[in-house]
């Protein structure tokens, strides 16, 4: 079954025009590139999301900023949330905002493994890694109303949403990493929960 989330953003990052307008923004020349790395940033802010709806307390302060600042309006002008010039509230386009509150101190791990999937630098990623995550929580936020979704619905989506990715590598790597404790050592983390043979052959190279 589809996930209504997954729908939605496909609806915009499946879009050409649109994958061109992030290449051309974030400095980067190949729109695969982009699509990869935007693969990879979905699959690690929905895994940070869906772990902190795990819990009661996490899925009900998700909630209340779904419903404060993330209503799915965004998603009407999405060239003018990367242009910049989407009239909506600050907080509803603050992409660096949204991703440190979701990855911590897990930003910089994330954005490095990212880039060494898809080929794009840090920089271009972490670039890309802001504009995609308003969206990401806009097209969340509409899910939830449209549905009328209460707090174990919302769960239900997200672990849904991991479930259908189960298997797609960079998606297995993401949940594995932000499920790991803080030890400062990434790449052991990711071969402890991928093998050393996914690894190499997602980044095109042994660790």
């Amino acid at each position: 079954m589809s996930n209504p989330l997954f729908n939605l953003l496909e609806k915009q990052l499946g879009n050409n025009e649109i994958m061109e307008t992030l290449t051309r923004q974030i400095g980067a020349s190949d729109v695969n590139q982009t699509k990869n790395a935007a693969d990879g940033v979905v699959a690690a802010l929905t895994g940070a999301l869906a772990k902190n709806a795990s819990n009661e307390q996490g899925v009900s302060t998700l909630a209340k900023v779904l419903d404060r600042d993330h209503d799915g309006s965004i998603l009407d002008d999405v060239a003018g949330l990367f242009n910049g010039k989407a009239q909506v509230n600050p907080k509803t386009a603050n992409g660096q905002g949204i991703v440190t509150h979701l990855l911590g101190d897990k930003q910089s791990a994330i954005i490095d493994m990212v880039s060494k999937a898809s080929g794009l630098d840090k920089n271009q990623v972490g670039g890309l890694m802001q504009k995609i995550a308003p969206l990401l929580m806009g097209a969340l936020g509409k899910t939830k109303k449209d549905g009328n979704l209460d707090l174990g619905a919302l769960t239900g989506l997200l672990q849904g949403a991991i479930s259908q990715k189960k298997g797609n590598p960079l998606m297995d790597m993401a949940i594995n990493f932000l499920d790991k404790d803080k030890d400062g050592n990434v790449v052991d983390d990711l071969v402890e929960g991928v093998g050393k043979g996914l690894l190499g052959k997602i980044f095109g190279k042994k660790k």
